[in-house]
Order: C-alpha cells, then structure tokens, then sequence
C-alpha cells in the first residue's frame, strides 16, 4: 500500500487512513480503539471469543469513524495460530501486502506471565508469544508492538524476555529483502499516568524493521498531566444511578450513599480491574487484595451491578446500589475505568460483558503508544521520499 503525505478519500468520500493494522487477540477493542485514534486503519482485527467479536463487530457496523474498517477490515472469530494472512482476509485482500503492513499489535494472553497466576510463562499453553513472532516473519511488518501484564518483566522471566528481542533482532532477512527488526523499547507503563482512572501497569515492547528505523530515533510517549480519581470518572454515572431514588422513601438513604462514595472515591484510582477466568464463577473485581481496594474507595468488589435501562430502578437495587459495602459497578462504570469511550456497546450476557472489559488493554495507553510509533513511521516515510 502506497503512503500519501495526507489521507485520500475513496470514491464514497471515505477517508484511506495513511497507516494500516493488524491486531491478534483483539479482545473487546481495547487497543484496537486506541490505535485507532492514532492514526491506524484495521485491516485485521483477530480475536477467538465470540462475545468480543460480536463487540468488535457491532460497533464497527455503527460508528462513523469506522466507515473505513466497516468496508475494509475483516474481524475473525478465529484461533490465533491458524490465522494466515494470505488465506484468512478478505475484505483488506486489495491492501495486504508482505511487507506493506504499518503495524502487527496484540495482547498476547496474559495468564502465562501474571502474578495472579502459577507464571509457568513459556510453558503455559496459553502463550502466544511464539505465535506472534512467526506472524511477524509471515507477515514482515513495518513495526510491531507488543503487550502484557507487568509480570512478563519479573527477573525469572529475564531470559525468556531476552530470547523474544533475539528472534526479532536476529531475524534474517527474507527472500524479498524485507530485514528483520530492532527492539527500541520494552517498557512498563502505567495506565493512571495517561489519563485512566486505574493503576493497570503493562509492559509493551515496540520494535521496527531495520529498514524503517535506520537513523531513526523512537520516542516513548510521555505520561500526561492528569490524574484522574474514580470520583471524577464516574460522578456523571453514578449520579444517574442515584436519581431513581433521590424522592420518595429511599431519599435519604440515596443521598447517603452517594456523598460517602464520593468521599471515598476522590481519594484515588481504581486498583487493576481483573476479567477472570472461564472456568470459575460470575463476574467480581477481583482477588481479596482487590477487593479490599476497591471498599477503600466506596465501591463493592463482590460482583457487577445490572445496568439501568432508560434510567429505571433494575429492581436489585438492595444488592447494586445500597450494599453494606458500597455500590457495585455496572458494566458500564468498568469500562469507564479502563477508559473505553462512552459509545462502545459490550455483547452477550453481564458476566461475559464484564470479562471483555476487565480483560482489556485502556485505550487511551494504546494511542499515546500508537503516535509514538507514528512518529517514526512518518519520519521514515519522509526520509524516504526525499531520497527518491
């Protein structure tokens, strides 16, 4: 695919994003929105979870700034190891090319690496690290970018971390040309320092083609400013879960609960919220440690609170909302904390829509890592033009 300096539109007057994606265990779209609002258009989302997919899927069918993908990007409900380009895309088969493709994403399953795990790393079946690393020979990329848990960085892990950067360093070149890459950072960073309301540490590691960097130099991307408490994240929805009861025999008990969740709640972030696992029960905000968090911050970790519809009680209001421990989040509230924007709609039932959030990579991370990986795709892309 061709790079113009600015975004052609096509014959319906949609803009051709100048950037192009492919993202495996794309989840509910986590790092998918983030990348998105980078700059980079999908023409790949993978992801083997049907609830997700049906996410991905929805909500590329109504968003306007998704007109692109909704023509050009093909979503799979598909085993990552059996994904084969070549064979696999249809909708994007007119711009995938080997060696074309900006950027190859994913949040590979974090389990294999978490402290809320065994961390049998390599050994753990869920490791996808192998997978994602032959995608990148298959696919020779301009850039690839990398995420998991904060775990992955723990010094038993060292030598696994350094047999990754060797297989991407030490790649050979293809028979095309196409050499293989440089690891330029992999880094924790933590997700309150770009704007989430929660503490999420994860490690990304970023890497370009030799060809890209050459005497490029990658920029991580700087923290922002703001510190956001879950006061202020979730005031305006709180607030509307509150109304119902502000008059009649629950007033008081309602407002009574809101001022001492808002004391609570502006005090800090959110601790890391937890998706759980398929094989054990409903949704929760975690371990006890967790737990013991989020009551610090006036908020119940014992399960997720059913989501108001039009603004009606939900008629478990007793267990939701005026709990001895606190109001429960609902689905929704999660997602705010791991910083989906307002309009992303989660599919299947609550619990399966409360793993795809808890399981999610912030987006709001995502796009700051996404410019900065811009960056250098720009200023090579401009290196190169002079020259020719």
């Amino acid at each position: 695919m061709t790079h113009p300096k600015e975004p052609e539109q096509d014959a319906t007057g949609v803009r051709v994003p100048e950037f192009t994606s492919i993202e495996i265990c794309a989840g509910a779209g986590g790092q998918a929105i983030g990348l998105h609002q980078a700059g980079f258009g999908h023409l790949a989302l993978i992801e083997i979870d049907k609830y997700a997919v049906a996410t991905l899927r929805e909500n590329i069918e109504v968003h306007p700034k998704w007109d692109w993908e909704r023509d050009n990007c093909d979503v799979l409900c598909q085993d990552v190891v059996e994904f084969e380009p070549e064979r696999d895309l249809k909708k994007s088969a007119e711009f995938y090319r080997r060696g074309e493709v900006d950027l190859l994403a994913g949040g590979v399953p974090c389990p294999p690496f978490s402290h809320a795990g065994k961390q049998l790393g390599e050994d753990d079946e869920r490791d996808l690290f192998p997978r994602i690393l032959t995608l990148t020979e298959m696919i020779r990329p301009r850039a690839v970018m990398i995420e998991n848990v904060r775990g992955l960085m723990d010094a038993k892990f060292d030598d696994y971390r350094s047999r990754i950067r060797a297989q991407l360093e030490e790649m050979e070149s293809s028979d095309d040309g196409l050499p293989g890459y440089k690891v330029v950072g992999w880094d924790v960073y933590e997700a309150e320092k770009f704007g989430v309301p929660q503490l999420r540490p994860r490690s990304i590691l970023v890497a370009f083609r030799r060809d890209v960097l050459r005497d490029l130099k990658y920029e991580a991307p700087a923290p922002s400013v703001e510190r956001v408490s879950v006061f202020k994240a979730l005031e305006k929805t709180m607030r509307e879960r509150i109304r119902p009861f502000e008059k009649g025999a629950q007033a008081a008990k309602a407002r009574r609960v809101f001022e001492v969740w808002k004391q609570a709640a502006d005090k800090d972030v959110a601790p890391t919220l937890v998706g759980g696992s398929k094989k054990h029960g409903g949704a929760d905000l975690g371990p006890s440690r967790a737990k013991k968090a989020w009551r610090a911050l006036g908020v119940s970790g014992m399960g997720v609170a059913n989501e108001p519809v039009d603004g009606k009680p939900t008629g478990t209001e007793g267990r939701d909302l005026f709990g001895n421990d606190g109001p429960m989040l609902t689905v929704r509230q999660a997602a705010i904390i791991q910083g989906f924007p307002l309009r992303w709609d989660f599919s299947g039932g609550k619990t399966a829509q409360y793993r795809q959030v808890g399981n999610a990579f912030p987006p709001p991370v995502a796009q700051a890592i996404g410019e900065s990986i811009i960056d250098v795709l720009k200023a090579a892309r401009e290196r190169d033009q002079k020259k020719d």
